[in-house]
């Protein structure tokens, strides 16, 4: 009777779960054809393919970092939310992410990990943060035009002759876009000469139209930068400075007689467009991230019962015996936690080792390779190159890997029964 009621659970898992991993065992030792027996090579490949090898780095880095990072956010938030009123409305947050699929997390994290800083929300963050601190120029594209007299110097630009004072300096430049123009740039006009001092301005030297405007002179339509810093440099060492009005203009005291005037790099620094979150040096901790995103809701939700199993006269004893609050976590809740814990570990380890939809979704072809884990290298030897003798190969391995987790998993939760 017993073997009657058993019998369909036994059908399926037959079908589902036996079967396919005798026949990828057999066919792990096949050649790509199938036809012909390829002995240990599909294996000794797992070993000497780059892709693997990438691969089985990467999975090192998952194990490692995933459920250890999982598990510690699960756990402060477990133990944080039972001192707060609305600890429940935010267990409902945490844990909302584990109800998405991997696939429309991969989409919405590919997304946040966008370059653009006008669509990527990481991007928009860090450039938001980074601008506060060091904002990018109004003239990132500008540089000296035909007949200039300045030329490069350190990422900026710089007078070929010294200047005079009472004699004005004309400093032009091309290369700005009309509507990336400081707002409060005006017309630009010749400066004129002060005694003692050295004047100048510097402007967009450019006129539309063939043959239109003068070069190395102000035009009636061109505009003054606005706000561009000028230095007066001596033998080395800045003497001056003095910044652009809205025409272009400038003053520089009588120090900057004989000096040449440099255009720091400074104003030309670029746009910045925040990290390359999807680049190779980024892509797998920034694919973990997203992975730690909807999983340590499930850490949490786990911990946060069998925290509501620990004693808590054990908790108020260490108090009163005059352990502060870090000394309780640290020496009573975590001891007390550690079985609970246990299962969160293994059970994400189990998991990240056959991750696969957020590798595959989140990776650009660029950097898919540099992101690269078993799971999806299966998927590539198997049905993109046609070496499914190497898929399988990958799949037992996956299947070796996994069963010594599963083994201390099963066994640590008979000595939770027997006790």
């Amino acid at each position: 009777m017993a073997a009657l009621f058993l019998l369909p659970a036994l059908v399926l898992l037959g079908a589902l779960v036996v079967y396919p991993i005798g026949y990828s065992l057999v066919r792990s030792f096949g050649n790509a054809s199938g036809d012909g027996f390829a002995g240990f090579d599909n294996y000794r490949a797992l070993f000497t393919d780059d892709g693997i090898r990438t691969a089985l780095k990467n999975n090192v880095l998952w194990v490692v970092f995933a459920p250890t990072v999982s598990t510690a956010l699960g756990l402060v938030f477990a133990v944080l939310t039972e001192r707060v009123r609305w600890g429940t409305a935010f267990k409902l947050v945490v844990f909302m992410p584990m109800a998405i699929s991997m696939l429309a997390a991969g989409i919405i994290f590919r997304l946040v990990y966008d370059q653009d800083p006008d669509k990527g929300v990481a991007n928009a963050v860090w450039v938001g943060v980074h601008d506060t601190f060091a904002q990018a120029s109004a003239f990132p594209k500008a540089h000296p035009g035909r007949d200039s007299p300045l030329r490069p110097d350190r990422g900026g630009f710089i007078t070929r002759t010294a200047v005079r004072a009472g004699q004005p300096v004309a400093l032009p430049l091309v290369g700005v876009a009309p509507d990336q123009l400081p707002d409060d740039a005006k017309k630009a006009v010749a400066a004129a000469p002060e005694p003692g001092k050295v004047t100048g301005t510097t402007w967009q030297d450019f006129t539309r139209g063939k043959g239109v405007g003068r070069l190395g002179a102000p035009d009636p339509s061109e505009v003054g930068y606005a706000g561009m810093r000028i230095e007066a440099v001596k033998d080395g060492t800045v003497v001056a400075t003095a910044e652009a009005a809205g025409d272009g203009t400038f003053v520089l005291p009588a120090a900057a007689d004989g000096a040449r005037l440099r255009l720091p790099a400074s104003n030309f620094r670029e746009p910045y467009n925040g990290v390359d979150w999807l680049g190779p040096a980024l892509v797998t901790p920034s694919i973990i991230g997203a992975y730690v995103w909807m999983w340590a809701g499930f850490a949490m939700v786990l911990i946060a019962a069998g925290l509501a199993g620990v004693p808590r006269e054990l908790l108020e004893a260490a108090r009163v015996d005059g352990a502060s609050e870090w000394q309780v976590f640290r020496k009573v809740t975590v001891p007390l936690l550690a079985p609970v814990l246990a299962v969160v570990v293994v059970t994400l380890m189990i998991n990240v080792l056959k991750v696969f939809d957020l590798v595959f979704i989140i990776a650009p072809g660029s950097s898919q390779d540099d992101a690269n884990v078993l799971a999806l290298e299966l998927y590539r030897k198997g049905f993109a190159e046609g070496q499914p003798g190497i898929a399988s190969a990958i799949s037992v391995f996956l299947l070796l890997l996994v069963i010594p987790v599963m083994l201390f998993n099963i066994r640590r939760l008979r000595r939770e029964v027997r006790r």
